[in-house]
């Protein structure tokens, strides 16, 4: 339990997307993972775009994770929590997903991140899938 304190990295991301049940990843997405469920994506690992780029530069990030979230709501409580890494752009309207940057996963601990990651998949998933992994944890 104590690794679970432990900072998160891109490794839990990998490890936590690919450990939820029919998780696979996107034929040709092997150096940008795009990891679905049933055929949507749940966690994707974004190309640098012109809407995430460095205040002070203007570079663009190329280090962004988009995950997706259960509601507007969530997503809103996440990007506005100044204690979470989590960001949005305006790209990003209306989507439910946030976006984090792979350089600042370590502000989340791996127990955090792999609670958004099942998250994420939760938000995709089929009713079937959801309810069978959920009955599988006794929830």
């Amino acid at each position: 339990m104590a690794d679970d304190d432990r900072p998160a990295t891109v490794a839990d991301v990998h490890e936590a997307a690919l450990g939820m049940p029919y998780a696979t990843v996107y034929p040709g997405t092997e150096h940008r993972p795009v990891y679905q469920v049933g055929g949507k994506s749940f966690v994707f690992f974004r190309n640098p775009r012109p809407d995430a780029v460095d205040p002070e530069t203007g570079e663009r990030y190329d280090d962004v994770i988009v995950l997706w979230v259960e509601s507007e709501a969530e997503k809103e409580a996440l990007v506005q929590d100044p204690r979470t890494p989590y960001f949005t752009t305006p790209h990003f309207d209306g989507h439910r997903s946030v976006l984090v940057r792979a350089g600042r996963l370590g502000e989340l601990t791996r127990a955090e991140l792999a609670e958004q990651i099942q998250d994420a998949w939760l938000a995709r998933a089929s009713k079937a899938r959801v309810t069978a992994w959920l009955r599988a944890r006794g929830r």
